[in-house]
């Protein structure tokens, strides 16, 4: 007879859970070269005896655990339907991320990165850990649940596209879901606490490019040029006010500047021919992201063109805003309800990117935040040298993930 999965429940799994964190936590891998957290993750599915497909999009793993529950009979007016909503039919995903960040690591930890310029300072390495957990868990407890689970390990989440490349490599045709869920760690949320909000849980995240291009000159004789610097200066100016005077204050864009290039810095008498501008544009909905693609467009080919320079532009649309769907979200939020007792279906979106987005886009889900607590570290937040994941998280992730499958399909 299965048990319910519950934080407690899943408490016999806590050490290894954390042995597979910690090993993968001190043997951090990029995007698509996750190929020892890959095999890792192979290993220990098959040895809780779920069928394992390897090399999916280079570097993704899928596990896939059929339910073996009785669906419950529908009665009434003296029928009986053996299969209520074809419930037994059913799939979902659940997806975790694998890869690391080139960061160096300063944690100080026995189980700290071992490979320099590398570490997992995004919590990808719980993540994995924690749908092993469930994937192992789900696997002894089939007849909790009628339906497949595909186990998602997704490689490549930071910034190089790894949804996208499953997505493309058939990921859904070859594992057909319903519906799919994904789950990531939060520091600064109660320690335990799964938070899944309604509708928008993080923005979409594009990158611009801008450079101006006029006449060098001496820097004693700047009316011997045209200043391409002073358009730059003006443009960036500009370029705040679009969020400021341009968007809905009760809506939400984000656009910054990361990267500024002229000149030489052993010529600083000399005014440079070209300046080049790099940066990030976010949005929670698609009318902001169209505002924000148009709008640096058009500061940029305009300030131009007040001084007599030459612009050139481009928009490159890289993520798109996560989305939950409304079912998939209020079924999250109950499965998160029935394993711990507590939950927030009220946590305002965050201007981040994720590239489950895509998969949100490809089929109906939900994307929800585990509590991790205050972190170790004061500066311990995601993509900062001292970040580390909670070990404490783990079996309430695990569990939460569990629940999904049982309230889905049980």
């Amino acid at each position: 007879m299965s048990q319910r999965s519950s934080p407690e429940a899943l408490g016999p799994l806590v050490p290894a859970m954390t042995a597979w964190r910690r090993d993968i936590h001190a043997h951090p891998e990029l995007g698509f070269e996750e190929h020892r957290t890959a095999a890792l993750v192979a290993r220990e599915l098959e040895a809780a005896g779920i069928e394992v497909t390897t090399g999916i999009a280079g570097t993704g793993v899928v596990g896939t655990i059929r339910g073996t529950g009785m669906v419950e009979p529908l009665r009434g007016a003296g029928m009986v339907e053996p299969l209520r909503g074809r419930a037994g039919n059913r799939a979902i995903g659940l997806r975790a991320d694998m890869d690391a960040l080139a960061m160096t690591e300063v944690t100080g930890a026995a189980y700290a990165s071992t490979v320099p310029g590398k570490m997992h300072a995004c919590g990808h390495d719980g993540h994995t850990a924690m749908l092993l957990g469930a994937a192992t868990f789900l696997a002894a407890n089939r007849d909790a649940f009628a339906g497949t689970v595909h186990l998602i390990f997704q490689p490549a989440e930071e910034s190089l596209g790894g949804a996208k490349a499953m997505l493309e490599d058939g990921l859904f045709d070859r594992f057909p879901v319903d519906a799919v869920y994904g789950l990531h760690n939060l520091p600064g949320l109660p320690l335990g606490i799964v938070a899944v909000p309604k509708g928008p849980v993080l923005a979409s995240s594009d990158t611009w490019q801008a450079s101006f291009t006029g006449r060098g000159s001496h820097g004693a004789k700047p009316h011997q040029g045209t200043d391409a610097t002073l358009a730059a200066a003006q443009f960036i100016a500009a370029l705040h006010s679009i969020v400021a005077r341009e968007v809905d204050p009760l809506r939400t864009a984000v656009a910054s500047v990361g990267h500024i290039a002229a000149g030489n810095p052993r010529a600083p008498n000399v005014i440079p021919s070209e300046v080049h501008l790099a940066g990030t544009a976010r949005a929670l909905a698609p009318l902001e992201r169209d505002l924000l693609e148009r709008r640096i467009g058009e500061l940029a080919h305009g300030i131009a063109a007040m001084h007599g320079l030459v612009a050139d532009y481009r928009y490159i649309r890289r993520l798109s805003p996560t989305v939950n769907h409304p079912a998939q979200a209020a079924l999250a939020y109950r499965a998160a309800l029935a394993a711990m007792g507590e939950a927030r279906d009220d946590h305002p979106p965050i201007t981040a990117g994720e590239d489950f987005s895509e998969m949100l886009l490809a089929r109906p889900g939900a994307y929800a935040w585990l509590g991790t607590g205050d972190p170790p570290h004061p500066d311990g937040q995601h993509h900062n040298p001292h970040f580390d994941f909670v070990d404490a998280a783990l079996a309430h992730g695990a569990a939460w993930w569990c629940s999904v499958v049982e309230t889905e399909l049980g």
